[in-house]
């Protein structure tokens, strides 16, 4: 089975431990806007993989099935949550967290990856899709800001 997902979600990893491990902590804490930093946006792509990863757990032991969320109020209810994490580890979750979902979703079986191909959401295995929105966000506002 073809799995182009798995070279664009490793590149987008790429980007993003390369961006973390360049990142100061004043640079971390730099405001991405309605009360996000930068920071904020690496623990919610920690977050939405860390959902990701195990969505696809269940999956594997019971079956593929839709799994609707409100976005907004999922991201609404963990901003003070976000913000209350040191953002280091906020940066380094959303490294760990890429990692594991992107390993998961590259060793499922091929029925599993079909069956999800079948619900008709690409984000659920193109995971990079979700990181490039935001790394290109933050690394906007760095060539702006003149920094890293």
């Amino acid at each position: 089975m073809d799995r182009p997902f798995v070279a664009e979600n490793a590149q987008e990893r790429e980007r993003l431990s390369s961006l973390v491990a360049r990142l100061r902590d004043e640079e971390l804490n730099l405001p991405l806007g309605t009360g996000w930093t930068i920071a904020v946006a690496l623990a919610h792509l920690s977050f939405w993989d860390q959902r990701s990863l195990f969505l696809m757990r269940k999956w594997k032991k019971n079956g593929v099935e839709p799994s609707p969320i409100d976005i907004d109020v999922t991201n609404d209810s963990l901003l003070s949550l976000w913000l209350a994490l040191p953002p280091s580890a906020a940066a380094n979750l959303a490294v760990s967290s890429a990692e594991a979902i992107d390993r998961e979703l590259e060793e499922s079986p091929s029925e599993l990856i079909s069956a999800i191909e079948n619900l008709g959401e690409r984000f659920r295995l193109y995971r990079s899709e979700h990181r490039k929105l935001h790394l290109d966000q933050i690394e906007e506002l760095l060539r702006n800001k003149g920094a890293t």
